[in-house]
């Protein structure tokens, strides 16, 4: 396995700061969501940072390892293709589980995996199917939760470490996702840090969330706080991490704020603690614990009833969450509540940006934000966040809304022009009274 390249201290990549990002001093590396740029076209700012030296690291976010399906090589080849153009050392994704196929459905958000022998097996072959297709080496992250599985066989550290020891693949750990799930689900982050084979570490993300009603929501909106950066300290008294990124995606503070994070991000890693050597540094390999190789089990007719109850079992969380079905047994009945309102505040939040007309169509934020959460408690998602936009406008359509003529005129349009097809037959109609009318 090719060695671990040594990253510093850096900060997602978005859009909404790319300008700010090429002015913060002493910046080593950025992390860019894979699904968001186009190998062909990536954005200028982004390649003027690759000109001044500064590494770009895909992050992926819709692979859905932990999902009981066997990844899509459609979704695996795009984000071979994202990490080649960008000249990646490596591709991170989740151990998270995002769609489920019976019932068809999608979450738009990263959902815990049953840490239980089953998908802690399906996980594994997933992950090597994974690896024989990606041109650099993949690091996989934990990811932060609202709801506890019930009946888990292996604690987080167990699950992550026979994970490690069975694929070989690194760890990203998020020590805003340890703070989380030590508020959500009661989980020790000094524990799990404890556990799990840091030799196998990537790079560590670093992010800020908000507290309410006992609950830790994983913003990325808001600042860093101590808490937070308590856990890397923890961290970095057991190791010097190759790299430390800063995550924010929403409510973007001003470019000195952003500084200053970065700053004390640095203060905390560049601390002396007794674990001294920084984990895979230029020229040192990635090894795997002593005696430990990569699991290469050969396929058994068991596999696919493992994949049908790992199937089954998210699919019946997942229906819960989005579509209203009965909260399965054992699940905090409150708790999978907070969650399905958070997913759909969410999806109503990706779907103004993606097609911000929405909002003005409809006449502000308050009244999309009602017609969408309408729309959304009726109509799961089945596909992505921008089919999602088109599908919530054609249920406008469809129901002679919104009620002002001219709002329709606009929305079919919109709708028309994303398409490229007839609208349904209800706004034929409807286009045509409008046409006699005008006459």
């Amino acid at each position: 396995m090719k060695s671990m390249a040594h990253l510093g201290v850096g900060i997602g990549w978005r859009p909404e700061i790319a300008d700010a990002v090429e002015r913060l001093p002493g910046l080593d590396w950025v992390e860019v969501v894979a699904e968001n740029i186009c190998p062909g076209h990536l954005p200028a700012p982004l390649l003027r940072l690759r000109e001044r030296g500064v590494r770009v690291v895909p992050h992926g976010v819709s692979l859905g390892l932990g999902g009981a399906e066997r990844p899509d090589a459609g979704k695996l080849a795009a984000l071979g293709e994202r990490a080649l153009a960008l000249g990646a050392p490596l591709i991170t994704e989740h151990i998270a589980f995002v769609r489920t196929s019976s019932p068809a459905l999608e979450a738009g958000h990263l959902l815990p995996v049953r840490r239980t022998r089953d998908a802690l097996d399906v996980l594994c072959e997933n992950v090597r199917i994974a690896q024989e297709a990606l041109p650099v080496p993949l690091a996989l992250e934990n990811i932060a939760a609202l709801v506890s599985w019930p009946g888990e066989e292996l604690t987080e550290g167990q699950f992550l470490t026979e994970l490690v020891e069975r694929t070989g693949v690194r760890l990203l750990i998020d020590v805003a996702n340890l703070h989380t799930n030590r508020v959500n689900r009661g989980e020790d982050p000094f524990a799990v840090l404890d556990a799990i084979p840091l030799e196998a570490l990537a790079y560590v993300h670093v992010a800020g969330g908000v507290e309410r009603d006992g609950v830790w929501h994983d913003t990325h909106a808001h600042p860093v706080p101590a808490v937070v950066l308590d856990v890397l300290a923890e961290l970095r008294r057991r190791v010097a991490p190759a790299g430390v990124l800063l995550e924010r995606d929403d409510d973007f503070p001003a470019e000195s704020e952003l500084a200053g994070e970065l700053a004390a991000i640095r203060a905390v890693v560049g601390r002396v603690g007794p674990a001294g050597p920084a984990v895979d540094s230029p020229g040192r390999p990635f090894a795997l614990p002593r005696g430990s190789a990569p699991d290469a089990a050969p396929h058994t007719p068991e596999g696919p009833r493992k994949r049908a109850r790992v199937g089954e079992e998210q699919g019946a969380l997942l229906a819960a969450l989005v579509a209203g079905a009965e909260v399965p047994e054992g699940f905090d009945r409150e708790r999978v509540g907070v969650q399905a309102r958070a997913l759909a505040a969410k999806r109503a939040g990706v779907v103004a940006k993606l097609a911000p007309e929405l909002p003005g169509i409809l006449g502000g934020e308050a009244p999309y934000r009602e017609a969408f959460l309408g729309y959304a408690r009726s109509r799961p998602m089945t596909a992505g966040y921008r089919r999602d936009a088109l599908d919530f406008a054609e249920h406008l359509l469809i129901r002679d809304l919104p009620a002002d003529p001219a709002a329709r005129r606009r929305l079919t349009t919109w709708w028309q022009d994303r398409v490229g097809a007839r609208p349904p037959r209800r706004i034929v109609r409807w286009a045509r009274t409008l046409v006699g009318r005008a006459a």
